[in-house]
């Protein structure tokens, strides 16, 4: 249609050519294109209602007529680039004599392609003469390059845009573990890296990556169905043009797959021929946003006989779409019939009716942004008229200067671009869900908004349904979520999104799931049985709630009532000749520090504290000295005694009962001031051992000085050894007076019991420690007592013929 400025049409109505085999003889024939695309044929026909919708209005461009060119590019390249050559010479023959290449023609603006592909071949021709081109589906990301494509906007977002909601929403559903097919084409192949990119920062991983094209030989589609049915990714990520994947779906229809999710592209979302294989119920993906365009619908069945029979294009359509031909004498298929005229357009199943395409309103934009820039060249505004000069000579430089900042609102959609080129991102999240009577249908669930905050793009407003109409959300990952507890180890040779589960190590926890590693417990804390948490380490320490601590308790009492009852004893029979023979003030003493030893070793039980801690140690080894002193005392009392019996000796006097008080408290006051500088210098004190056990906790008391704890237990065997080897020397004195032998045998258990205390008390770990000290403070205590003091209470109490002097002095032994 021709008018005061022209705008320029390329839509791709039919999507195969023919091919044709030169022999370079002749001259070649024009190409020819086959397999009509119903689908695009409302594009091509709402630019025609856009222009005469624009022609009528008093608003927009008044007085002034808007021509239209428009051309199939057969979805081919060479044919995309000889439309671009037509475009700029007008309707003259590409390099006709007499046309003139110098110049552009009159057309000032470009609408389409509608691949991305087809775009790109297109602008790299017309940019050259600053021709705009307003594209309303090529969406890859490539166009949005401004110094390549200077010429180039879309009404339609960027692919960028697009792979950014697909990953987002792959990412929002839970599936990490995806399969990829696109287009072998700009369109599919551009898409898809921006995807994957955006994919891998999400943590996503993709099992397979698989990419043809429509034209591409049936073994390498095979190829590309077998993979998806092989896979075991549940998940299917296809960023395809509509003709190609309906190619795809085809094949995979032969032997459909194992239920699979498909995450659809823009371009078949909302292709309602696609939604008859049953396989891909469930299928969801970003469309741009579906616009209400009035009276669109009527123009588009008002089709009149005439205007069809004018018309090529409307003529291949029509005798598609009802399997009937115009022409009786063309009528070369005996399946055909001749068309009778009761061919009822409204109808028909068919896209050509499906007024809800979201690219039809795309193409309406772009017209529209065309129109604007137009008429912000040519018009001008005062006093509220507008004045517009058809005449003026308009370049499609100026259009594309005014096309850059065109911003405006129709039917309540705004329209604009940013410096790229791009308008702003909305899609509709679109799912197919089968109806009860076994339809699917396209249901917009959803919004992608790319102008709002990260993390709040998607607004969910339905309830998808997914594959084979189930309500449950489906899993697609490499492997299972490692549960709390356990952390992820890579498989060798496979992506981050394939791992082991590995429970954490002795002392580690982690607290949620998929956690890459485990992390350690604080020191006072170790982890629970499911090693999903810390909590306290249990406390331990001999506590008197513990069966063994009772036994020792029992047995530390039993043993100071023993020393009680014996002194008892030996006080209500202390005239008797084997008390009095037996100095009975230093086994009264003795008596009473056995007592004290007997009762020193309770400190030991119990939660230590910083007073215990010292005290335990410090009663331990000044009563034990005491107790040792005593022992002492006795035994230098026999020898000295022995001596006093030879001729001329006069020990005893050296020796009397003042001596061994002095001897008693002297060796005594010695340990008692190793204690005093231990605790002055380095006291023990309460510490928790966190090093014995690592699931718990040792409340013991930390020795301070080592070296003060071994001089006092150094000190206490010195004096043990000592009273041993005197022992030892006097045990066979012929003297019935004579305890030697008595000694002798406390002495003996008394060291072997330290000696193997010693080994036994490093070793013993945690709380067995301390049971140690205690069983060896009980061991020789009852050693001393029971060998020096059982003999003499058995014959006080049992043989009391015995204890007489007459006894004694007749040298019988006891």
């Amino acid at each position: 249609m021709d008018g005061d400025f022209i705008v320029g049409g390329v839509f791709s109505l039919h999507y195969k050519v023919k091919t044709v085999m030169h022999n370079y003889t002749t001259k070649p024939e024009p190409a020819t294109c086959t397999s009509f695309f119903a689908r695009v044929l409302p594009s091509s026909r709402t630019m025609i209602f856009a222009i005469k919708e624009i022609n009528n209005s008093t608003e927009l461009l008044p007085g002034i007529t808007l021509g239209y060119r428009i051309y199939d590019s057969c979805a081919s390249v060479p044919l995309a680039m000889q439309v671009a050559f037509q475009l700029l010479n007008s309707q003259d023959p590409v390099f006709n004599k007499d046309s003139n290449c110098s110049h552009a023609g009159k057309v000032l603006a470009v609408v389409g392609e509608s691949g991305s592909t087809l775009s790109i071949s297109m602008s790299r021709i017309i940019r050259s003469f600053q021709i705009p081109q307003v594209s309303p589906s090529a969406t890859c990301a490539c166009l949005s390059d401004k110094q390549q494509f200077p010429n180039f906007f879309r009404t339609i977002p960027s692919d960028q845009f697009q792979a950014d909601a697909l990953a987002k929403l792959v990412k929002h559903f839970g599936w990490t573990w995806i399969g990829a097919v696109r287009s072998d084409s700009d369109y599919g192949n551009n898409g898809m890296k921006s995807f994957l990119d955006v994919a891998q920062n999400e943590g996503i991983c993709v099992e397979y990556s698989e990419s043809f094209y429509r034209t591409d030989p049936r073994s390498k589609i095979q190829r590309v169905a077998d993979v998806i049915r092989r896979s075991t990714a549940k998940v299917v990520v296809a960023f395809i043009d509509s003709a190609d994947i309906k190619i795809l779906l085809e094949e995979l229809a032969l032997d459909p797959p194992p239920p699979r999710q498909w995450i659809v592209s823009e371009t078949w979302i909302t292709d309602l021929q696609l939604m008859s294989f049953s396989f891909c119920t469930g299928a969801i993906g970003v469309s741009i946003q579906q616009s209400v365009i009035p009276g669109l619908r009527e123009f588009l069945l008002d089709l009149s006989p005439s205007e069809i029979a004018a018309s090529p294009v409307l003529t291949e359509f029509w005798e598609d779409a009802f399997n009937c031909s115009l022409k009786d004498s063309e009528l070369t298929d005996p399946m055909k019939r001749v068309c009778d005229g009761a061919e009822d357009i409204k109808n028909l199943k068919n896209p050509y009716i499906d007024t809800s395409q979201r690219v039809v309103s795309m193409v309406y934009k772009a017209v529209y942004a065309i129109a604007h820039a137009i008429h912000n060249a040519v018009c001008q505004e005062s006093n509220f008229t507008t004045q517009c000069d058809k005449n003026i000579r308009l370049d499609p430089e100026q259009v594309l200067s005014k096309l850059r900042k065109v911003n405006f609102s129709h039917n309540g959609y705004p329209v604009s671009f940013d410096v790229n080129g791009d308008p702003v991102a909305f899609y509709e999240l679109v799912n197919w869900q089968k109806r009860e009577n076994g339809v699917i249908e396209p249901v917009t669930v959803g919004y992608y908004d790319a102008s709002l905050p990260k993390g709040q793009e998607f607004r969910i407003i339905g309830n998808p349904t997914w594959v084979e109409s189930s309500t449950q959300v489906p899993v697609s990952v490499c492997s299972e979520s490692c549960p709390r507890g356990s952390h992820k180890v890579l498989q060798k040779g496979k992506p981050i999104c394939c791992y082991d589960c590995i429970p954490c190590p002795e002392g580690e926890i982690s607290n949620m799931t998929d956690s890459p590693d485990c992390s350690p417990c604080p020191s006072e804390l170790w982890p629970n049985v499911q090693r999903d948490a810390c909590f306290p380490k249990p406390v331990e320490f001999l506590s008197y709630d513990e069966v063994l601590a009772i036994i020792l308790a029992a047995f530390s009492v039993s043993g100071a009532c023993l020393a009680i009852i014996t002194a008892a004893i030996f006080f209500h029979h202390r005239t008797t000749p084997i008390v009095r023979a037996n100095n009975s003030e230093l086994s009264f003493l003795l008596l009473f520090s056995l007592t004290l030893c007997f009762l020193c070793s309770l400190t030991f039980i119990g939660a230590p504290s910083d007073w215990s801690c010292m005290l335990r140690h410090t009663a331990f080894g000044i009563t034990f000295v005491l107790c040792i002193s005593c022992v002492l005392g006795k035994t230098v009392m026999v020898l000295m005694a022995f001596k006093a019996t030879l001729p001329g000796s006069n020990v005893m006097k050296w020796f009397g009962p003042p001596q061994q008080r002095l001897t008693v408290l002297s060796l005594t006051f010695i340990q008692v001031l190793i204690c005093t500088v231990w605790l002055l210098l380095s006291p023990p004190f309460p510490m928790k051992n966190l090093s014995t056990y690592k699931e718990k906790i040792i409340l013991e008391c930390a020795l301070g000085s080592a070296v003060g704890f071994w001089a006092v237990l150094g000190y206490i065997g010195l004096l043990a050894v000592f009273c041993f080897v005197l022992a030892v020397l006097a045990r066979k004195l012929p003297d019935n007076f004579n305890e030697a032998k008595l000694i002798t045998f406390s002495m003996l258990i008394f060291c072997a019991v330290w000696l193997t205390f010693i080994p036994a008390y490093v070793s013993s770990p945690g709380k067995f420690t301390v049971a140690v000290e205690i069983f060896a403070i009980l061991a020789s205590s009852f050693g001393l007592i029971l060998c020096i003091f059982a003999p003499k209470c058995f014959i006080i109490l049992f043989q009391p013929i015995k204890n007489s002097k007459n006894f004694l002095m007749n040298k019988n032994v006891l």
